[in-house]
C-alpha cells in the first residue's frame, strides 16, 4: 500500500472513530433520570432539598452538566455549607450535602454557623435554645465570639445569656435568663462585669426576679431598675 494509501485509511479510521463518539455522546448525554441526595441531615429534610436543587437542574443534561456550576449554585442553598456533585450511572446525579450548624439567632431572619457566619433558615425552624444575638452588618463572628467568651462566666453563677445586642455605635447589652437585662456599655467591660458579679452575689441574685435591668455605666457600683419603679437605685460595689 502506497504512503498515500495509508495515510487515507488512516484519516478515514478517525473520521469514523469521531462519528461514533459523538454518536455515543448523543446517546448518554440525557435527561438527568434520578437526583441522590447523601449526607447527614438533623435540620432539613431531603424533600425540602430536592425542592432547592430541582430549579438547578431544569434544562440540564447528564454529560452536560457543570458539575462546579451545579456545585456553586448549591451552595447558596439555605442551610447548606458544603456541596459535593458527581455523575453516576445510569443518567443519575449525586449530591454530597454538608449540612449548617445552627448556634446562635442572628437579627431575627437569620442564624449563625460556627464561623459566626449567618445563613437563612426559613421556611425550616430551627431549633429550640439557641441564644439570641444581634449586631450590626458584618458583626456576626464578632457577637458569637463575645457571646462564647460570657457565658462560662454566667453559667458559674447559674445564669444563661438569652440574648446579646452589639448596637451600631458599639455598646453591649444582654439579657439573664430571658429575665433582667444587663446595660454593659463600650468601655471598661471587664471592670463593670467583675462589679455585677460581685452585687449579684451580694445581694440582686436573690430578687433577679423584681429587676427589670441593670446598668454599669457607672464608675462605682452599679444602677438597678426595680419592676413598678420609675426610678433607680444605684448599688455600691462594696469597694468603698
Amino acid at each position: 500500500m502506497s504512503t498515500r494509501g495509508s495515510t487515507l485509511g488512516i484519516l478515514l479510521l478517525l473520521i469514523l472513530l469521531g462519528a461514533g463518539g459523538r454518536a455515543l455522546w448523543t446517546w448518554l448525554d440525557r435527561p438527568i433520570e434520578r437526583v441522590s441526595i447523601r449526607g447527614e441531615l438533623h435540620h432539613v429534610s431531603a424533600d425540602y432539598l430536592r425542592s432547592q436543587l430541582a430549579p438547578l437542574l431544569q434544562g440540564q443534561t447528564w454529560l452536560s452538566a457543570d458539575l462546579p456550576a451545579l456545585r456553586r449554585r448549591a451552595r447558596n442553598i439555605d442551610w447548606l455549607d458544603e456541596v459535593r456533585v458527581a455523575r453516576e450511572w445510569p443518567y443519575t446525579l449525586a449530591f454530597e450535602l454538608v449540612e449548617q450548624v445552627p448556634v446562635a439567632r442572628w437579627n431575627d431572619d437569620y442564624l449563625l454557623n460556627p464561623d459566626g457566619e449567618p445563613f437563612a433558615f426559613a421556611p425550616v425552624e430551627p431549633p429550640d435554645g439557641l441564644p439570641d444575638l444581634a449586631g450590626p452588618v458584618g458583626s456576626g463572628a464578632e457577637v458569637l465570639a463575645y457571646h462564647n467568651r460570657l457565658a462560662p462566666r454566667f453559667e458559674a453563677l447559674g445564669l444563661t445569656i438569652t440574648q446579646l445586642r452589639l448596637e451600631p455605635r458599639g455598646a453591649w447589652r444582654f439579657q439573664l435568663d430571658d429575665g433582667v437585662w444587663v446595660m454593659l456599655g463600650r468601655s471598661d467591660r471587664e471592670a463593670r462585669l467583675a462589679r455585677l458579679t460581685a452585687a449579684w452575689q451580694r445581694q440582686l441574685g436573690p430578687q433577679a426576679t423584681h429587676i427589670r435591668y441593670i446598668d454599669l455605666r457607672y464608675p462605682n457600683g452599679v444602677a438597678v431598675a426595680w419592676h413598678g419603679e420609675t426610678d433607680i437605685e444605684e448599688e455600691d460595689d462594696g469597694t468603698g
